[in-house]
């Protein structure tokens, strides 16, 4: 996964009063209860860059006192600016919620971490008790007819028209999520939405605890020599590393996530093996034991169609993308079939290339899933002369870091300084400062979190731990990056995979759109921006990797440190298109799962209706979805992704035009291009339509044809 966290719940918490608007409360602020002057969660966040999370005073069993009293204090404090007899204003209504809350906050940054990156048996059991009492303040919230009363009121008066366009952003947000989570459903209905969202956030977690706990107990054993034959040095010390940190009593063993499964079926010449990596990884969730996902997630679809029709929607598709760029699911149709055909033929003449190498080499077989990678690798060698593993030594996981520094440097003039005395919640864990590399002026705080381990979830993603602001004062970001590298040796460089340093990139991007954040207000920060539109700077951040200044500065061999040659950079040039066909519809098919789960209103059968939408879209059976519905964490941790997979189809357009407005200009690094996506994109957060965002950018609405160009499928005239 690219990008996955919780917005809505991250949106919920943010909203409280201000503490000391009421003068019944202050009291009650300062009275601290022993609860809260002994838990560390509830105490501010101290020392530099307006305070830091002190992981070295948090235990797990801090978490359930902490947060029952921060929902009581929530509570208190919602009933507070709800029964405000002075008329509503943006001062004591929109501006005193976006001031308050922040114990709660703090605590659900943290709680986010350990629910991602420190799952244990224990902190699982309170996140089952906290996840649906967390989305009951969210119902109270949005379902407090005295609190939307007064945003109405204020929403239709004329008193908006002297607000500033940030200030009337806000506020249309406020209204327009309130009307959409049901504010104006009768009481009754309103209970019903309730009572779905509180059992929807405990499927969620019941959902994610499987799939981690699958993804934790599963691996493949190499037991002699043999078994590592064809794999690099690096991933075969790997995995060497990796079988005596479980303990087991075999020479290597590949864990169960897609940063090590991958390169195992690109480069293991043993094809029985293959298959069981393939088949470990593609049945996650899928294997009917305990840690089964079938009856959780077909509970999660019957609830929220229940949702959506009680929210006066046809289904919950329609509900979903009713707050995104697309507004209708037929759009994201329209949009994934015009890439699909082109990116079928194409696998078909990939498959055919790949199926004359196996009949050269008198295999008496079919191209088969686990076989694709392993020969795709090998025809790119024999048409480009590219091997993925030669390109690989040259990937040093710390020199790439680096690269991305370098590049946000050049593009927005950021600098990066590393920091030693930040708490961190694991060894692995490092921290920067990031800043205006011209002036010094600190802008926020980057954490990087890179290597698989045991409780950690699968994928990469970034996270906002505190989103920017200057509501009173400058409040600096806190971002991170979380990757599932594999470690290997401590004396040894990490060497990644091309894609694994796409991936990086990608992660970076996101996390520059939260650091670039300059706005007043929390909830328009950063990328707290629609779904569909989210992940465009990250995608767009990903070219900047094949870039010839980056390539030649960072991408520099392990042993030799001598860069890459002129002719090898020039072979990644021409290979660049190559198996994108592969991508693209491993990607477009889950698109297509999701969006179709999401319009339905029947109870389904996973498999069946698997099977039944790829018969459909002719899906190549040399290729699965890059992920099967039991383990799509995309759409079943939380609401974030459902019904927006295609989000990244659509983000994916936005990003080929808009990087083609730097080929336009002077180049990848051209200053005035540069200059306006920060100033047009990167810094304004949610504050303008993003639509209107990019067309202030890039001067016209995004063009579909560029994506076709890029991905060098054919344009229709």
């Amino acid at each position: 996964m690219k990008f996955a966290f919780d917005w809505l719940i991250l949106r919920f918490c943010s909203i409280f009063l201000l503490k000391g608007f009421c003068a019944e409360l202050i009291n009650v602020f300062i009275m601290k209860t022993p609860i809260e002057l002994d838990n560390p969660l509830l105490k501010d966040w101290t020392g530099p860059y307006g305070g830091v999370p002190d992981f070295n005073a948090y235990k797990v069993s801090d978490f359930k006192p902490a947060i029952e009293f921060a929902i009581q204090e929530k509570l208190e404090e919602i009933e507070a600016i709800s029964n405000n007899g002075a008329k509503p204003t943006f001062e004591n209504t929109v501006k005193a919620l976006e001031l308050s809350g922040k114990k709660m906050d703090r605590i659900y940054a943290v709680y986010g971490i350990y629910r991602s990156n420190l799952s244990t048996p224990e902190f699982n059991v309170v996140d089952t008790e906290m996840s649906p009492k967390l989305a009951e303040i969210s119902d109270k919230l949005y379902q407090n007819e005295k609190l939307f009363s007064r945003i109405e009121a204020l929403y239709k008066s004329e008193e908006k028209e002297n607000l500033t366009k940030e200030q009337q952003r806000l506020l249309w947000l406020y209204y327009t999520d309130f009307v959409r989570e049901g504010a104006e459903l009768n009481e009754q209905d309103k209970a019903k939405v309730a009572k779905i969202n509180q059992e929807l956030a405990g499927l969620f977690t019941a959902f994610s605890q499987k799939l981690l706990a699958e993804e934790n107990d599963q691996y493949i054993e190499l037991k002699t020599e043999g078994d590592f034959d064809g794999l690099p040095e690096e991933f075969k010390n790997a995995a060497i590393a990796e079988a005596k940190e479980r303990n087991l009593s075999v020479l290597g063993c590949i864990g169960n996530t897609r940063s090590s499964i991958e390169p195992f079926l690109t480069f293991s010449n043993k094809r029985n093996l293959r298959e069981e990596a393939f088949e470990i990884f593609v049945k996650r969730g899928d294997n009917q034991n305990e840690n089964d996902t079938n009856e959780t997630l077909v509970s999660i679809l019957k609830l929220r169609a229940e949702k959506a029709a009680i929210l006066g929607f046809a289904n919950f598709a329609e509900w979903s993308l009713s707050n995104k760029m697309a507004k209708d699911p037929q759009k994201t149709l329209d949009l994934m079939h015009s890439v699909w055909k082109p990116a079928v033929e194409k696998v078909k003449n990939d498959v055919a290339a790949m199926q004359e190498t196996v009949n050269n080499e008198g295999g008496d077989f079919r191209i088969q899933p686990w076989d694709y990678r392993f020969y795709a690798e090998k025809v790119r060698k024999a048409k480009y002369d590219l091997d993925q593993n030669e390109i690989k030594q040259y990937l040093q996981l710390e020199n790439l870091r680096e690269g991305m520094f370098w590049t946000a440097g050049e593009l927005f003039d950021l600098g990066f300084k590393q920091l030693f005395d930040v708490p961190v919640y694991h060894s692995d864990v490092r921290v920067w400062e990031v800043n205006n590399k011209n002036t010094g002026t600190p802008i926020g705080l980057w954490y990087f979190d890179p290597y698989a381990r045991v409780g950690k979830r699968s994928g990469a993603w970034m996270n906002s731990h505190r989103e920017q602001q200057k509501i009173k004062e400058n409040v600096l970001p806190i971002v991170s990056n979380n990757c599932n590298f594999i470690k290997g040796n401590s004396d040894e460089p990490v060497l990644i995979s091309w894609d694994d340093a796409t991936t990086l990139f990608h992660e970076f991007g996101h996390a520059l759109h939260g650091l670039c954040s300059n706005v007043t207000y929390p909830s328009l920060s950063g990328t707290s921006v629609a779904r569909d539109y989210v992940e465009f700077p990250s995608q767009l951040l990903e070219h900047w990797l094949a870039i010839p200044e980056v390539l030649n500065k960072f991408a520099l061999h392990y042993k030799t440190n001598e860069p890459l040659s002129p002719s090898l950079v020039d072979r990644i040039g021409k290979a660049a298109n190559f198996n994108e066909g592969f991508a693209t519809v491993e990607t477009i098919s889950s698109s297509f799962v999701d969006m179709k789960l999401h319009l339905t209103t029947d109870i389904i059968d996973p498999h069946a209706f698997e099977r039944k939408v790829l018969s459909e879209i002719n899906m190549p059976s040399e290729i699965v979805m890059r992920h099967r519905i039991p383990q799509f964490a995309h759409i079943f941790s939380s609401d974030g992704y459902a019904a927006g997979y295609y989000s990244y189809l659509w983000a994916d357009v936005i990003n080929a035009d808009a990087y083609e407005a730097f080929l336009e200009a002077g180049g990848p690094f051209d200053k005035n291009i540069s200059e306006r996506l920060y100033k047009t994109v990167l810094s304004v957060g949610n504050t303008i339509d993003n639509e209107v965002m990019y067309e202030n950018f890039r001067g016209h609405a995004p063009q579909s044809d560029a994506l076709m160009r890029a991905r060098n499928f054919p344009v229709e005239s």
